[in-house]
């Protein structure tokens, strides 16, 4: 229970089909456990990933760039309580919103040392502005001291962890350079579940080399592991990255608009309807962003999905497995 708001209690589907919409987003999900409107915002902690420190690798994933995807990152970033003071009075001035969810999440925000880890997350959380803490790691770096503190703060904040799963498939795994198969990703969720965390999923929707079967299956996976909530991602090329190389050589085509809609409503079809959506597409800025240009005008494809959804006449969970959709 979080104490900052009424207790974490998930709709049945007729709830958020009854306001009008086609699936479950994050918006509805917050005003109804904080009972107003709550924003995230972004912290860096300035921590490291395995990935590009030699641990596992030193280039990181095939489309990382820090800078590209993260507002603090491409900052200097300050003590934990100024980053939240400064990024809570642009919110509030731009979107007049109050309260809000410290979102750390450039680079693997649970590899450092335990306690390290206690003063940086107990800083965020004492934030008067602060109602909630979203940890953005990756699923092979949470070992069982982690998992303890963060079931330690849940217990006094609301709190998510949020995997960055992908996609299930090993072989886009090895192609993204992720540098872990997703026995991590369930190794994760399996002690994650024993501590009650609630946890979220990144996954990238239609990676070269995944057919419409690659995408259902990764859905009916999350829908069988019952996942909290579920950011979706196109894949988009930055620059300075092994993916911006490849594209330039031509090694690969990413989905038009049309097609990458096509894709998300295949993927909330088979998703339980009480998954929350927290995110239906990404892009970078426009001067690290490569490709789909078309993801920047993040309105048309939320139209494009919206538009597909119409089309089907179907809605989240409609093909869910065992009559999620009913529930």
């Amino acid at each position: 229970m979080c104490p900052t708001g009424p207790p974490d209690s998930t709709p049945p589907a007729a709830a958020w089909r009854a306001a009008g919409l086609r699936y479950y987003p994050l918006r509805h999900y917050l005003t109804g456990q904080f009972g107003r409107r709550v924003w995230k915002l972004s912290v860096d902690a300035g921590f490291g990933c395995p990935n590009l420190d030699g641990t596992l690798g030193t280039g990181g994933c095939a489309f990382c760039n820090i800078a590209s995807f993260s507002p603090s990152r491409r900052s200097a970033a300050g003590s934990i309580s100024r980053q939240i003071d400064e990024a809570a009075a642009r919110l509030r001035r731009r979107h007049r919103v109050e309260r809000f969810l410290a979102y750390f999440q450039p680079a693997t925000n649970t590899y450092a040392p335990v306690e390290r880890l206690r003063t940086v997350f107990a800083e965020a959380a004492a934030h008067p502005a602060v109602v909630g803490l979203v940890i953005g790691t990756r699923p092979d770096c949470v070992p069982e001291d982690v998992l303890d503190l963060l079931a330690e703060l849940a217990r006094g904040t609301w709190l998510s962890v949020e995997y960055g799963l992908q996609t299930i498939h090993n072989r886009s795994l090895d192609w993204l350079g992720r540098g872990h198969h997703y026995d991590a990703f369930l190794d994760a969720v399996a002690r994650s579940r024993r501590r009650g965390l609630r946890i979220a999923a990144h996954v990238i929707v239609g990676l070269p080399g995944e057919t419409r079967r690659h995408v259902l299956a990764t859905a009916r996976e999350l829908a069988r592991l019952r996942i909290d909530s579920v950011k979706l991602h196109n894949l988009y090329v930055a620059e300075d990255t092994l993916l911006g190389r490849r594209f330039a050589d031509a090694a690969f085509q990413l989905p038009d608009r049309r097609e990458y809609a096509g894709y998300v409503v295949d993927f909330l079809e088979q998703l339980h309807p009480a998954c929350v959506i927290d995110r239906l597409s990404a892009d970078a800025p426009p001067q690290y962003l490569v490709a789909p240009r078309w993801c920047l005008d993040k309105s048309a494809v939320r139209e494009a999905i919206q538009a597909e959804f119409e089309r089907r006449e179907t809605w989240q969970g409609r093909l869910a497995v065992g009559g999620a959709a009913r529930s």
